[in-house]
């Protein structure tokens, strides 16, 4: 693999392909999608399977994957990549003790997350107890749309940002309380700029309920939100509004003077 050959993209020079389509391979792997065979890979990432393959023994030479004769997974190793942002970036360590603080207060798991796409990330969890059928944790994607955070995020974006992502995205039913129609969605979304928080009931996953406020930086942008979590058949819409939305807004307020 020419890894350190620079490619013509579109007429950028600067515009490494290969970097790209080895990227792409990494992210074909996630919770859902641990173990990948050759064709799997190629197919997710529209790459040439002898590219793919390629690139996967690349990965699997450098110890960033395993491959048992059939299947790859990656490796332990390849949480240097997600550490390196991690431990350059001091968002995390920032957000950090203000989760503690709302989940002392509240007794509930809370998390932060940014925009990465059209999914979410987490970056930074206080987790009292697992209420979700999958795990979560720093690293942990979802979509944006079905989530009290990719709301509370995506409400404040500009015009032009919100009408691209409708037009890209599709609503799929998580649950059948999923607000799949593109209108209604747009609707949700400016009702959660003009209350100023976000309120998702059983939309993500059955059980599930929580409520989610932006982090307004300095510069006005809105890149991180904040979010608390519980069982939906033991805390009610109400108490979410009534008993944690002054923590998370506290913390949100706070975290504005430090973004």
């Amino acid at each position: 693999m020419q890894g350190t050959e620079i490619e013509d993209q579109g007429g950028d020079r600067d515009f490494v392909a290969s970097l790209e389509k080895g990227l792409l391979v990494i992210e074909a792997f996630d919770a859902s999608r641990p173990r990948l065979t050759l064709s799997d890979v190629a197919k997710l990432t529209g790459i040439t399977r002898a590219a793919a393959r390629r690139y996967l023994l690349t990965l699997t030479r450098l110890n960033y994957a395993d491959f048992d004769g059939r299947y790859f997974t990656l490796s332990p190793r390849i949480l240097r990549l997600g550490y390196a942002y991690l431990s350059s970036a001091s968002l995390s360590a920032r957000v950090q003790p203000f989760l503690e603080q709302v989940s002392e207060a509240t007794g509930e798991s809370s998390s932060a997350a940014i925009l990465d796409g059209d999914d979410i990330v987490y970056i930074a969890r206080s987790a009292t107890r697992r209420i979700m059928s999958i795990g979560l944790g720093v690293g942990s994607r979802l979509p944006a749309y079905c989530t009290s955070l990719g709301r509370a995020i995506l409400a404040y974006q500009p015009e032009d940002v919100i009408a691209a992502y409708l037009r890209r995205v599709r609503l799929e039913a998580r649950t059948p309380k999923t607000v799949t129609d593109k209108t209604e969605f747009r609707a949700v979304l400016e009702a959660t700029r003009a209350q100023g928080y976000a309120l998702v009931n059983e939309e993500l996953e059955f059980g599930l309920r929580s409520i989610a406020v932006p982090v307004i930086q300095k510069s006005g942008q809105v890149t991180i939100a904040l979010n608390l979590s519980a069982q939906a058949g033991r805390v009610s819409a109400d108490e979410m509004r009534e008993r944690f939305l002054p923590s998370l807004s506290a913390a949100s307020e706070s975290l504005h003077y430090l973004l």
